[in-house]
């Protein structure tokens, strides 16, 4: 009778463990979309970075492409353009154009506004702001106007001579 009562407190004890080992495993079944619906879904993803192709844009242009909802100008630069950014005096926020950029032909910046988050447009040398008359000049840079610092820069890389990656440094 003692083996029996022992063989029976065995049992018992291999059934608890075995009822907490399936309900814990249940558990964490449970938690697994809840916790995966906490990762970014594909379309922020697909917004993370912006592939540009340089190669249609010619000298002088300009090409407006999205990044993480913002619109980001892609300026290809001439030689007189880069000559003036490099020579630039009289900005708001002194920042070098060598700083500004990876390659003198090429800028890019974040086209909104950093006064108000309005999107300035191109206009002869630099951008205006019309919302309220902050100017930028062809660097990006404030010259004019309320806004207190220049275009932010993304994070970019030059995949080739005719590709950008903007959102990967």
């Amino acid at each position: 009778m003692e083996n029996d009562v022992k063989e029976g407190g065995d049992r018992r004890n291999f059934l608890i463990k075995l009822t907490s080992v399936v309900g814990g495993a249940g558990v964490a079944a449970a938690c697994v979309p809840f916790v995966s619906s906490m990762n970014p879904t594909s379309d922020v993803l697909a917004k993370a970075e912006t592939e540009v192709d340089l190669s249609g844009i010619p000298p002088g242009g300009v090409h407006t492409v999205a990044w993480e909802g913002k619109p980001v100008f892609v300026l290809h630069r001439t030689p007189e353009e880069i000559a003036a950014a490099q020579a630039s005096n009289g900005v708001i926020d002194p920042e070098p154009d060598a700083k500004r950029v990876k390659k003198p032909e090429w800028l890019i910046v974040i086209g909104v506004c950093t006064h108000m988050g309005c999107v300035p447009t191109k206009e002869g040398p630099g951008w205006t702001c019309h919302c309220h008359g902050s100017q930028y000049d062809d660097s990006g840079r404030v010259v004019r106007g309320p806004a207190p610092k220049n275009l932010e820069v993304p994070p970019y890389h030059f995949e080739s001579d005719t590709k950008i990656i903007i959102g990967k440094a």
